[in-house]
């Protein structure tokens, strides 16, 4: 997130230290971000924050210094533990002035912290160049940002699974089109959403899983700055390498980068972001259609107001919510691949402003969506009776087709019946358009002598759950043999995530 003006810090952080000529700041008389302000999670709004994103910066300048001196660099364990001392006083304001001095963001951290730790102040930042800790801390956060959203999604699929079995064998009008097609279930159609959610998850997983360090690599990559510290000593280069990539938690970093990691990893990230979003958008719109048709609704509280102007109104306001989000963070996705395919040689700055909005909204927004789908699937009501009343009026078209089988295997011929079919079908739509208030389909059918001999078992042909297939034994599979799995594989213990939708 865009840090705050140098005043609004004063205001906000430190008043007791403020200046006398420095007016205190109203939060309402700036700009506020309505993902931190409305939308984002505790815990997401947390990740991204100022306080994570430098405190990180200096655990990365610790964590340099350690190895470098496991290494037989001259830097005293004194030296480390004041920086360790002083890792996490920031003096905001100072840094804000230093940088006003300076026109550099690590410049003026690297000072702050070096007027914290005199003793330490030679060593912090040696050898290293301002992408160590700048590129290094966005793989930090991303990747704790994609665990955040492969939990939110991991309960989100635990919602679905709980609606989708639930109602397996309610049959429900299916569309292609969006014209009345054959019957599926209102668990079937849960479980299309639930799939898709479950994509996003294991491409979630594998971004998480895949996600390398940038490690200690110099101004351009060729880490010369660290060969020359250690008199061309490749191989202490290479440790140093390793080992700051392990104190910071990754298995292994980029074997070659330029002064910044590839670019292409924010495309990959953001791209696992966006496509949370186009599954979220998928299941808006179908839920936003059922919930118009009446045969669904998200939850509608008490005192919940539907509309200023008119009181009856129950809109699907989160649900809405959700494919506005949806729409941001599928386009916010085109900046990360527009950063990756318009850097030159070994880095340009043209990155920088847009990484420091692009990437954390991306999280932000797409967090607010899980939050929003979860509240959502949780709380969503079901109405059999209007969902039943609309498959009972194209019931008697989707029976014409067994009602032929059954004609011909009585001797009929195929072709002369079909064509009986189609006339009476196309007579009872006009009758509907006409005002009619039903399908008398069958009724044209069973006084027709062409069908005589299958007349007794028209009406047994009316039970819904003839043509919903096999859609409940195959939610049930999708469930028990994909989705649990990914449920059980969890790590036990883990922090819940917070669900609270804020507005």
């Amino acid at each position: 997130m865009q840090p705050l003006s140098t005043h609004l810090v004063a205001a906000l952080t430190c008043p007791d230290a403020r200046p006398d000529n420095v007016p205190m700041v109203d939060p309402r008389d700036t700009y506020q971000d309505p993902l931190g302000e409305r939308y984002a999670s505790d815990e997401m709004l947390q990740n991204f924050s100022s306080n994570r994103r430098y405190r990180t910066w200096r655990e990365l300048w610790i964590a340099l210094a350690e190895a470098q001196s496991e290494l037989g660099l001259p830097i005293t364990q004194a030296q480390i533990e004041e920086m360790r001392r002083n890792a996490q006083a920031i003096d905001y304001e100072r840094v804000a002035k230093l940088e006003r001095e300076l026109r550099h963001d690590v410049m003026a951290h690297i000072v702050a912290f070096g007027e914290l730790c005199p003793s330490a102040k030679p060593i912090i930042h040696l050898g290293a160049t301002s992408c160590y800790v700048t590129d290094n801390t966005d793989l930090i956060l991303m990747r704790r940002g994609l665990e955040i959203l492969r939990e939110k999604l991991a309960h989100l699929l635990e919602a679905f699974r709980r609606f989708a079995l639930e109602h397996k064998a309610l049959p429900a009008l299916a569309y292609t089109h969006l014209q009345p097609a054959q019957l599926t279930t209102v668990g079937k159609r849960a479980a299309l959403w639930a799939q898709d959610f479950l994509l996003d998850y294991h491409e979630v997983t594998s971004r998480v899983e895949g996600l390398r360090f940038r490690g200690a690599k110099g101004t351009t990559g060729t880490q010369d700055s660290f060969l020359k510290l250690f008199d061309g000593d490749g191989a202490k280069v290479e440790e140093l390498d390793r080992r700051v990539t392990r104190k910071m938690g990754f298995r292994e970093a980029f074997r070659i980068t330029g002064q910044t990691y590839t670019r292409k990893v924010d495309d990959l990230v953001l791209h696992a972001l966006s496509g949370i979003a186009q599954s979220a958008h998928k299941f808006t719109n179908d839920a936003r259609i059922l919930q118009g048709f009446g045969e669904l609704t998200e939850s509608f509280e008490e005192k919940q107001v539907g509309s200023s102007a008119m009181p009856y109104k129950q809109n699907p306001m989160r649900l809405e919510r959700i494919s506005s989000l949806a729409k941001y963070v599928i386009c916010d996705g085109q900046n990360a691949a527009w950063i990756q395919a318009t850097q030159w040689f070994e880095r340009t700055l043209d990155d920088s402003a847009n990484r420091r909005i692009s990437i954390p909204q991306a999280f932000l927004a797409t967090d607010a969506i899980l939050v929003l789908a979860n509240a959502v699937v949780l709380g969503m009501k079901v109405y059999p009776a209007v969902i039943r009343r609309r498959v009972d009026e194209e019931l008697p078209n989707m029976a014409s087709e067994e009602i032929l089988m059954l004609a011909v295997r009585q001797g009929g011929d195929r072709q002369e019946l079909h064509e009986q079919i189609r006339a009476h079908a196309m007579e009872s739509t006009a009758a509907r358009r006409a005002g009619a208030s039903r399908s008398d389909l069958l009724e044209r059918l069973a006084a027709d002598e062409a069908f005589a001999a299958v007349r007794p078992r028209i009406q047994e042909l009316l039970d819904p759950s003839r043509y919903v297939g096999r859609a409940p034994q195959q939610v049930e599979a999708f469930f028990r043999e994909e989705v649990d799995p990914v449920l059980q594989a969890r790590a036990p213990g883990g922090a819940s995530p917070s669900w609270e939708v804020r507005v």
